[in-house]
């Protein structure tokens, strides 16, 4: 029996869910999945401009765990470069640092229920505009 998978830790949620190629039908609907804590990794070296051992320690995870995810992340958007496909990113084994919420109107995500009082971009108020990311 195998061990069980330790669940990564992801600071950020991603504001989207996902993107599309520019320049192709619509009608193809063809896409990879990117996980979450693929979009942290990558989020984690390119953006925030860490090394690798700072960001697997960010995850709670090892260097060659930290380094297989990464790859495997880039992998996927090269597939979807190279091949126009869109970007979803969905699932994966994690937890959020913070309980963060989207607004079901205009999307916008929140740190923390206490956060929320009226959407800046939307109409929507209270909870029950409020979906619980995880």
């Amino acid at each position: 029996m195998s061990r069980p998978r330790k669940t990564r830790r992801i600071n950020n949620p991603p504001k989207m869910k996902g993107f599309r190629p520019f320049g192709m039908p619509a009608c193809i609907r063809e896409s990879v999945s990117l996980k979450f804590e693929e979009y942290e990794s990558i989020r984690l070296v390119n953006y925030e401009m860490l090394p690798q051992e700072v960001a697997a320690k960010q995850m709670n995870v090892s260097r060659p765990t930290f380094t297989r995810i990464y790859n495997n992340a880039l992998n996927m958007v090269a597939k979807a470069f190279a091949e126009g496909k869109a970007i979803e990113i969905e699932g994966g084994n994690y937890r959020l640092e913070d309980n963060w919420y989207r607004c079901k109107k205009c999307y916008k995500l929140i740190r923390g229920i206490e956060n929320h009082t009226k959407c800046k971009d939307c109409t929507a108020y209270g909870e029950s505009e409020l979906v619980k990311l995880n």
